[in-house]
């Protein structure tokens, strides 16, 4: 049988003692399991420990602290060293308080837990942990701890935060952790400093105004150009340092990480733009306007597109693309077999092929093709090769070489600009 002897309102995960089988415990919940579901660890405990953790709300929250550092050492399904939590009890919570701060200078402990509940930061620096906790609450601050810990990770890497650092941080929601996607929060910031991240948010605004990030369908539906992203990027935390050079780099990180963050979403959202829509590409034959067209992948996918459709080819081709990529699926195909023509995308190799048709099969014999290979720049490269494909065939790709059909030294070009 077992019941709850002592437990405290505040916080639902402070340990609580209960009586199992006429035997005082006290039980907490910490760690997970293999589920991600809270572990239950019960020590052993007598009437004189129940009687300080009863009256005695700092060192109830001491106890907490140094078991919890136990908990995790067991794991996901490992035991707790019932031994070592036993040997702690005496020391926390019946010794003096001078040697309750001697104990906590040897032994590992949870500080985030004493800040949630008050504890005096200052002092535990100090290493005086009982004097730190006589203002503590029942109610925990978890906003508190999660900004402590996040100011010591800073301190680890030597940052330290100026108010407009902390204000910038604040507002784009970075500032307990820097992977957090930024957005802007303009009400967390002191209403006195405000003019002046807005301020640096402005320059950002003003120095990538124009400038967008694509989509990039190599990568999934959603995902952005790893090159636009860093163009932009840099482009960002030049001006903001030219402007502003009293800014920590995690603050000027958090600006940048603001604008691209914002301009992915508007790609994400606007219409797909038609590579087609504009007559970039002149010198390529209006007449050999593609009519339909067959998408092939390295894995067996294939997709006709006819004209006429919702989609323009280069829409449908790179939906299709966006679809099926992955890292075992880096060919894709786009083909006119009516004109014999067609292109291979090799996205493992950052490069394309063109594939003509020099002389079809006749009399069972097998058809003859020119095969020309170049190297493309990105997905901006392959965007402007695909499109001038649709719109004038392999020979609108004339104007975007190199090309060249040496397999051995398109190679060598490809090893030269990868050892870049």
């Amino acid at each position: 049988m077992r019941e709850v002897v002592f437990a405290r309102r505040g916080s639902g995960w402070l340990p609580q003692v209960i009586r199992a089988n006429g035997a005082l415990e006290l039980t907490l919940a910490a760690g997970a399991d293999a589920n991600h579901e809270p572990r239950t660890f019960t020590v052993p405990i007598g009437e004189a420990h129940l009687a300080v953790i009863r009256e005695d709300l700092a060192r109830h929250l001491l106890l907490w602290s140094a078991f919890l550092p136990l908990c995790d050492a067991a794991g996901i399904g490992g035991g707790l060293d019932e031994e070592a939590a036993v040997a702690l009890l005496d020391p926390v919570l019946l010794s003096a308080p001078t040697d309750v701060d001697a104990l906590f200078r040897r032994i590992r402990w949870d500080r985030s837990r004493l800040v949630a509940h008050g504890a005096d930061i200052d002092l535990l620096e100090r290493g005086q942990v009982c004097a730190a906790m006589r203002g503590a609450s029942e109610q925990p601050d978890e906003r508190r701890a999660q900004e402590h810990q996040a100011a010591r990770r800073r301190a680890e890497r030597a940052v330290v935060l100026g108010p407009l650092d902390a204000g910038i941080l604040r507002f784009t929601g970075q500032y307990l952790h820097g992977a957090t996607v930024p957005r802007r929060l303009p009400d967390a910031v002191d209403p006195a400093l405000l003019p002046q991240v807005m301020g640096v948010i402005g320059t950002a605004e003003q120095a990538c105004a124009g400038m967008r990030i694509g989509l990039d369908p190599r990568r999934g539906n959603r995902a952005t150009d790893k090159r636009d992203w860093e163009r932009m990027t840099a482009t960002v935390d030049a001006a903001v340092r030219r402007a502003y050079p009293e800014l920590v780099a995690d603050a000027v990180r958090s600006v940048s990480f603001l604008m691209c963050s914002e301009a992915a979403d508007r790609s994400r959202t606007a219409p797909a733009a038609d590579d087609e829509a504009a007559d970039d590409h002149p010198g390529g034959d209006d007449s050999a306007r593609k009519t339909a067209l067959s998408f092939t992948d390295d894995k067996g996918g294939e997709q006709t597109w006819l004209r006429g459709g919702p989609r323009t080819a280069s829409a449908a081709f790179w939906d299709f693309v966006a679809d099926r990529s992955a890292g075992d699926n880096e060919v894709f195909t786009i083909e006119d077999e009516e004109r014999g023509e067609g292109i291979q995308l090799l996205f493992y190799a950052d490069s394309i092929a063109r594939i003509t048709t020099v002389r079809p099969g006749e009399a069972g014999s097998a058809p003859q093709y020119r095969v020309e290979y170049r190297l493309v720049d990105g997905i901006g490269g392959y965007r402007t090769l695909v499109g001038a494909f649709v719109r004038g065939g392999c020979a609108a790709l004339d104007q975007h070489g190199p090309w060249t059909s040496d397999v051995a030294e398109f190679e060598r070009s490809r090893r030269r600009r990868d050892d870049r």
